[in-house]
Protein backbone atom coordinates (compact mmCIF):
# COMPACT_ATOMS: atom_id res chain seq x y z
CA UNK A 1 0.00 0.00 0.00
CA UNK A 2 1.16 2.76 -0.67
CA UNK A 3 2.40 5.69 1.89
CA UNK A 4 0.45 8.61 2.15
CA UNK A 5 3.27 11.63 1.89
CA UNK A 6 2.56 14.48 4.65
CA UNK A 7 4.67 16.99 1.80
CA UNK A 8 2.40 19.10 0.12
CA UNK A 9 3.92 21.32 -3.11
CA UNK A 10 3.48 24.66 -2.26
CA UNK A 11 1.84 26.88 -4.38
CA UNK A 12 4.18 28.80 -6.75
CA UNK A 13 4.37 32.36 -6.11
CA UNK A 14 2.96 34.84 -8.89
CA UNK A 15 5.34 36.18 -10.99
CA UNK A 16 4.67 40.24 -11.43
CA UNK A 17 3.96 41.31 -14.09
CA UNK A 18 7.27 43.93 -14.76
CA UNK A 19 9.89 44.99 -13.06
CA UNK A 20 10.52 48.08 -11.00
CA UNK A 21 13.71 50.19 -11.51
CA UNK A 22 16.48 49.84 -9.18
CA UNK A 23 16.27 52.14 -6.10
CA UNK A 24 15.68 52.86 -2.32
CA UNK A 25 13.76 55.30 -1.00
CA UNK A 26 14.62 54.65 2.83
CA UNK A 27 18.30 55.49 1.88
CA UNK A 28 17.43 58.08 -0.44
CA UNK A 29 15.11 59.25 3.21
CA UNK A 30 17.62 58.64 5.13
CA UNK A 31 20.27 60.89 3.33
CA UNK A 32 17.77 63.93 2.99
CA UNK A 33 17.51 63.86 6.88
CA UNK A 34 21.07 63.57 7.39
CA UNK A 35 21.57 66.51 5.49
CA UNK A 36 18.91 68.70 6.72
CA UNK A 37 19.89 67.17 10.63
CA UNK A 38 23.79 68.21 9.99
CA UNK A 39 24.33 70.53 6.84
CA UNK A 40 27.92 69.10 6.87
CA UNK A 41 26.65 65.63 5.40
CA UNK A 42 26.41 67.67 1.90
CA UNK A 43 30.03 67.33 1.84
CA UNK A 44 30.62 64.16 2.14
CA UNK A 45 28.37 63.30 -0.87
CA UNK A 46 28.27 66.71 -3.02
CA UNK A 47 31.51 65.62 -5.30
CA UNK A 48 29.90 63.06 -6.84
CA UNK A 49 26.20 62.70 -5.97
CA UNK A 50 23.49 64.82 -8.47
CA UNK A 51 19.90 65.40 -8.02
CA UNK A 52 18.74 63.52 -11.43
CA UNK A 53 20.37 60.31 -9.41
CA UNK A 54 17.30 60.54 -6.86
CA UNK A 55 14.90 57.98 -8.14
CA UNK A 56 12.22 59.83 -6.42
CA UNK A 57 11.55 63.27 -8.50
CA UNK A 58 10.64 65.24 -4.78
CA UNK A 59 13.97 63.95 -3.19
CA UNK A 60 15.77 65.15 -5.86
CA UNK A 61 14.30 68.75 -5.65
CA UNK A 62 15.08 69.16 -1.56
CA UNK A 63 18.71 67.42 -1.99
CA UNK A 64 19.31 70.32 -5.32
CA UNK A 65 17.63 73.15 -2.77
CA UNK A 66 19.74 72.20 0.65
CA UNK A 67 22.72 71.98 -1.80
CA UNK A 68 21.78 75.07 -3.28
CA UNK A 69 21.55 76.97 0.29
CA UNK A 70 24.44 75.25 2.14
CA UNK A 71 26.96 76.37 -0.71
CA UNK A 72 25.20 79.84 -0.27
CA UNK A 73 26.71 79.72 3.31
CA UNK A 74 22.50 79.42 4.82
CA UNK A 75 21.41 76.60 7.08
CA UNK A 76 19.34 74.13 4.99
CA UNK A 77 16.67 72.70 7.74
CA UNK A 78 13.19 72.04 7.07
CA UNK A 79 11.91 75.58 8.09
CA UNK A 80 13.81 77.27 4.80
CA UNK A 81 13.62 74.61 2.62
CA UNK A 82 9.69 74.49 2.73
CA UNK A 83 9.51 78.26 0.50
CA UNK A 84 11.48 75.94 -1.58
CA UNK A 85 8.88 73.77 -2.63
CA UNK A 86 5.62 73.60 -4.22
CA UNK A 87 3.05 74.56 -1.95
CA UNK A 88 0.62 72.04 -2.83
CA UNK A 89 2.80 68.68 -2.34
CA UNK A 90 1.42 65.87 -0.88
CA UNK A 91 3.68 62.94 -0.32
CA UNK A 92 1.91 60.07 1.29
CA UNK A 93 -0.42 62.55 2.77
CA UNK A 94 2.00 65.03 4.11
CA UNK A 95 2.27 68.51 2.93
CA UNK A 96 5.91 69.72 2.60
CA UNK A 97 6.72 70.97 5.91
CA UNK A 98 5.64 67.69 7.70
CA UNK A 99 7.63 65.50 5.25
CA UNK A 100 10.57 67.90 5.57
CA UNK A 101 10.06 67.60 9.50
CA UNK A 102 9.37 63.73 9.27
CA UNK A 103 12.52 63.37 7.18
CA UNK A 104 14.91 65.25 9.56
CA UNK A 105 12.79 63.46 13.13
CA UNK A 106 13.57 59.81 11.79
CA UNK A 107 17.08 61.10 10.20
CA UNK A 108 20.31 58.60 11.59
CA UNK A 109 23.83 59.11 12.10
CA UNK A 110 25.59 61.87 9.71
CA UNK A 111 28.42 59.15 9.74
CA UNK A 112 26.59 56.95 6.71
CA UNK A 113 25.56 59.68 4.76
CA UNK A 114 28.56 58.48 2.79
CA UNK A 115 27.68 55.42 2.02
CA UNK A 116 24.03 56.37 1.36
CA UNK A 117 25.20 59.06 -0.95
CA UNK A 118 27.25 55.68 -2.89
CA UNK A 119 24.36 53.75 -2.62
CA UNK A 120 22.08 56.22 -4.40
CA UNK A 121 24.76 56.46 -7.13
CA UNK A 122 25.02 53.08 -8.08
CA UNK A 123 21.13 52.53 -8.08
CA UNK A 124 21.05 55.34 -10.65
CA UNK A 125 23.83 54.01 -12.62
CA UNK A 126 21.87 50.26 -12.55
CA UNK A 127 18.95 52.48 -14.20
CA UNK A 128 20.91 54.44 -16.66
CA UNK A 129 22.56 51.07 -18.29
CA UNK A 130 18.91 49.17 -17.85
CA UNK A 131 17.70 52.28 -20.19
CA UNK A 132 20.54 52.07 -22.69
CA UNK A 133 20.34 48.26 -22.93
CA UNK A 134 16.36 48.62 -23.19
CA UNK A 135 16.78 50.75 -25.95
CA UNK A 136 19.72 48.72 -27.79
CA UNK A 137 17.60 45.75 -27.90
CA UNK A 138 14.20 47.58 -28.94
CA UNK A 139 16.05 49.36 -32.10
CA UNK A 140 17.75 45.76 -32.93
CA UNK A 141 13.95 44.59 -33.42
CA UNK A 142 12.54 47.11 -35.35
CA UNK A 143 15.94 48.97 -37.07
CA UNK A 144 15.36 51.46 -39.13
CA UNK A 145 16.63 51.30 -43.25
CA UNK A 146 18.86 53.91 -42.65
CA UNK A 147 21.19 52.11 -39.19
CA UNK A 148 22.78 49.45 -39.49
CA UNK A 149 24.36 47.35 -37.12
CA UNK A 150 27.53 48.76 -36.67
CA UNK A 151 26.14 51.55 -36.53
CA UNK A 152 24.33 51.12 -33.81
CA UNK A 153 27.21 49.43 -31.82
CA UNK A 154 29.08 52.42 -31.93
CA UNK A 155 25.89 54.94 -30.83
CA UNK A 156 25.67 52.25 -27.74
CA UNK A 157 29.76 52.55 -27.20
CA UNK A 158 29.28 56.78 -27.34
CA UNK A 159 26.39 56.28 -24.66
CA UNK A 160 27.95 54.39 -22.90
CA UNK A 161 31.27 56.26 -22.96
CA UNK A 162 29.12 59.44 -21.84
CA UNK A 163 28.18 57.31 -18.98
CA UNK A 164 31.96 56.90 -17.84
CA UNK A 165 32.79 60.45 -17.93
CA UNK A 166 30.27 61.20 -15.08
CA UNK A 167 33.37 60.07 -12.42
CA UNK A 168 33.40 57.45 -9.98
CA UNK A 169 32.75 58.21 -6.19
CA UNK A 170 35.53 57.14 -4.86
CA UNK A 171 37.93 58.64 -7.33
CA UNK A 172 36.77 62.13 -8.29
CA UNK A 173 35.74 62.79 -11.62
CA UNK A 174 37.64 62.39 -14.36
CA UNK A 175 37.29 63.41 -18.33
CA UNK A 176 37.30 59.48 -20.17
CA UNK A 177 39.19 60.81 -22.63
CA UNK A 178 42.03 62.09 -20.69
CA UNK A 179 41.70 58.76 -18.54
CA UNK A 180 42.56 56.53 -21.48
CA UNK A 181 45.47 58.98 -22.45
CA UNK A 182 46.75 58.48 -18.99
CA UNK A 183 46.79 54.68 -19.30
CA UNK A 184 47.81 53.94 -22.80
CA UNK A 185 51.37 56.31 -21.58
CA UNK A 186 51.65 54.09 -18.84
CA UNK A 187 50.69 50.98 -20.92
CA UNK A 188 53.41 52.32 -23.54
CA UNK A 189 56.97 52.70 -20.75
CA UNK A 190 57.10 48.64 -20.87
CA UNK A 191 58.32 49.37 -24.43
CA UNK A 192 60.82 51.59 -25.52
CA UNK A 193 59.60 54.91 -26.90
CA UNK A 194 61.25 58.39 -28.01
CA UNK A 195 62.82 60.15 -25.82
CA UNK A 196 60.00 63.09 -26.27
CA UNK A 197 57.23 60.79 -25.52
CA UNK A 198 59.23 59.71 -22.06
CA UNK A 199 58.55 62.91 -20.64
CA UNK A 200 54.53 61.49 -20.89
CA UNK A 201 51.63 63.52 -22.22
CA UNK A 202 51.90 67.36 -22.57
CA UNK A 203 49.55 67.88 -20.03
CA UNK A 204 51.00 65.98 -17.10
CA UNK A 205 55.15 67.19 -18.53
CA UNK A 206 56.77 69.98 -15.94
CA UNK A 207 58.03 73.15 -17.49
CA UNK A 208 61.53 73.72 -17.13
CA UNK A 209 62.58 77.32 -16.39
CA UNK A 210 63.31 79.81 -18.62
CA UNK A 211 66.61 80.96 -19.02
CA UNK A 212 67.62 84.45 -18.82
CA UNK A 213 70.04 85.73 -21.52
CA UNK A 214 72.35 87.81 -19.28
CA UNK A 215 73.17 84.56 -17.51
CA UNK A 216 73.60 82.19 -21.02
CA UNK A 217 77.20 81.97 -21.96
CA UNK A 218 79.40 79.47 -24.15
CA UNK A 219 80.45 76.67 -22.69
CA UNK A 220 84.22 76.99 -21.94
CA UNK A 221 83.98 80.61 -21.50
CA UNK A 222 84.79 80.36 -17.84
CA UNK A 223 87.33 78.25 -17.72
CA UNK A 224 89.15 80.38 -19.93
CA UNK A 225 88.60 83.27 -17.99
CA UNK A 226 89.85 81.29 -14.72
CA UNK A 227 92.92 80.40 -17.21
CA UNK A 228 93.40 84.15 -17.87
CA UNK A 229 93.22 84.92 -13.80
Amino acid sequence: MAVETTARKQPAEAQPLFRSAPHNIEVEQALLGAILVNNEAYYRVSDFLEPPHFFEPIHGKIYEVAGSLVKAGKAATPVTLKTFLPADLDVAGLNASQYLARLAAEATTVINAGDYGRTIYDLALRRSLIIIGEEMVNVAYDSPVDLGPQSQIEDTERRLYELAETGKYDGGFQRFARALTSIAWWAGCSRPISSSSRAGPAWARPRSPPISPTTSQKPGTASRRSMAA
